[in-house]
Parts: structure tokens; sequence; C-alpha cells
């Protein structure tokens, strides 16, 4: 309706983020606030994305897998994305197949031991057990140890100045990838050639978030606690009956609690924010951190920021979080 003073692009051409002028093929495409250039990929652990034209063009994964998440004192992540906290001082299962009607013999169980770590009563998953068959992997102490054998599993060992990465194959069944920080936090990455149902506290990964509570009777708890108590492996334990909040036993503590959670919301991560939504990462950062009050401290509140670090780097987000003041990783002795 008005002229206005600028430039335009010549025709066939396109201005770019940059506010170049551009032909079509080589336009950028956006995720997330952030500009990708012609031919660049995102993936997930579904699809791998180019940027063709401006536009995203998707191709699903041969396999999908998906992850559950163990960290903290009893946050979980389940394979279909459903989150809740457990405070409980016993061993429950978190992943097992073998749960149909007619239970057939499991051929994986995963099953972690938590341990008091507060004064206020909450837990830290310290311990993993892993059984397939007759071969036993135990988790514990920083350290693993393997013994019996299963010759219809595959598996390999991989070592950095992190986590301890496991590799475990069951031909025609499952590939499976478990990472464990030697502390709190411990992930199961499955991708699955079966149609085997899978239950424990990472739920049943049929792709369904809403029935993710399903107990060890094949119903679906009207809570959370009623769920975690049906997964008990030792039935003599107790049962949990409410979820502690350590901040408010701890109020001399949420302030600090808060001021170091922080930097999950400040600059350092902004790159990821629109990508992975911070705010679950962050109130769990400040209820272990305040629940760690026996040692450790801040061994917990690392391992939270740690967490949504690796979330970020699943979107293909690398932030550098660690400083030497900050959560430092140390080199290994000498080296």
């Amino acid at each position: 309706t008005k002229c206005e003073s600028g430039c335009v692009c010549a025709e066939g051409l396109y201005e770019n983020l940059d506010g170049r002028c551009v032909p079509a093929e080589e336009c950028p495409c956006e995720y997330g606030g952030l500009a990708y250039g012609k031919g660049e990929q995102i993936q997930t652990e579904c699809e791998i994305c180019t940027c063709t034209k401006g536009k995203w063009k998707c191709v699903q994964k041969s396999r999908c897998s998906s992850t559950c998440n163990l960290y903290g004192e009893g946050h979980i992540t389940t394979f279909d994305g459903q989150r809740f906290v457990f405070d409980g001082n016993c061993e429950y299962i978190l992943a097992t197949d073998g749960c149909g009607v007619n239970r057939p013999v499991s051929s994986f169980k995963i099953v972690t031991e938590n341990v008091i770590c507060g004064k206020s009563g909450v837990t830290c998953s310290r311990s993993i057990s892993v059984y397939l068959g007759n071969l036993t992997f135990i988790l514990r102490d920083e350290t693993f140890t393997i013994s019996g054998e299963n010759p219809g599993v595959r598996y390999n060992v991989k070592k950095n100045a992190l986590h301890l990465m496991f590799d475990i194959i069951i031909p025609g069944k499952y590939n499976m990838t478990l990472i464990w920080n030697k502390h709190m936090n411990f992930f199961i990455k499955i991708s699955r050639e079966t149609q085997e149902t899978i239950c424990g506290l990472c739920g049943n990964y049929n792709g369904n978030m809403k029935d993710d509570f399903e107990t060890r009777s094949k119903y679906v708890a009207s809570n959370e606690l009623e769920f975690v108590n049906s997964w008990k492996e030792n039935p003599l334990c107790g049962d949990v009956y409410f979820v502690v909040d350590p901040c408010s036993k701890n109020p001399y503590r949420k302030a600090w609690a808060e001021k170091t959670c922080s930097i999950i919301n400040s600059e350092v991560f902004s790159a990821c924010h629109n990508k992975v939504n911070r705010m679950p990462y962050y109130e769990a950062c400040v209820r272990d951190s305040c629940g760690c009050d026996i040692g450790g401290d801040c061994e917990c509140m690392c391992d939270a920021i740690a967490v949504y670090a690796m979330a970020c780097l699943d979107k293909g987000i690398c932030i550098d979080w660690r400083t030497p003041e900050f959560c430092p990783v140390y080199c290994e002795y000498y080296n």
C-alpha cells in the first residue's frame, strides 16, 4: 500500500537468514530456532531428516530404538516418555521381557538396588544387576563384575573417563546399549526385532505414555507409588507410601540448589532450550541437590545437569558446560 525503501531479491532468488539472496535449492531449513544449510541432517531415534530446498525430508530408520533413563535420586523417564520419581530402599525391576499372560521365560532382566544417600531418606541408584540367562553383570562401587556365560548372547564393554558402556545383542530379539556413569545415572537403550512385551519401572514400551504404570499383575495402577511397589524384586521389602520432598526438609540447602542448578536455565544451555524442555531437568537437579546431604553434594548436582546435557546431545546439540571450577572431569592419573 505504500513504498518502502530497501532491497528485494532478483527473480528466482530468495533471502536466507544471513540476508543474502540464494536460489531455492540453497535455502536453509529451521529447527528449534537454528538454521541448517542445504544437505545438513538432524537425527532422532527413529528418523533421519535432510534439509532440501528449505524443507525437511525425513526417512524412517530401519531400526527404531528407545531409551529409559534412571538418574539421580530415583528419577525415571520410561521408554515411552513418562516421567516419575520414586524413593525406596529395595531392589526393583527396571526392565524385563517375558511379561505376556502365559509368562514365557525372560531373556533379560535389569534390576536396580537403591541405597539411602540423605538424612531425609532419599535414595540414589547405586547398584545395577543385569541377568541374561546364566550370564550376570553387576555394576557397583564404580566398577563391574561379569559372571557365568550364555553362548546365545554377544556383548562388548567400553570405558571412558565418565561412563561404562555395555553393548549387548540377543540375536533375533534385542540390541541393547547400557550406559552407566559409575554413580547414579543409568540409561537403557533398546532396539528390538521382536514384538515381545517389555515391563518394569521403564514401562511397557508400546508407544503409549498413558498406560506406562502397568503393574506386575497386568493392570494400570492408579498412582505411581502403587506401580513402583508392584515391581519390587524382593516382596519382603517395605512398600513406599510417599515421596520425600528433600527441599522442604532441608530449606537451608534450597537456595544453594537453585543457584547452582540455574546453569540449566542460563545462556550456557541456550542452544538446547528450544529442543529439550529444561524444566523437568532443572526441578530434578534442585530436588537432588537438596537431598544429597551426606557427602557427594556436588556429585548429585553435576549428575543431574549431565542428564540434561545428554538429552541435548541426543538432539545434536553439544554443550561445553563443565569447567575446572564447575563439575570438572579430571584427567586420568598422570595423563
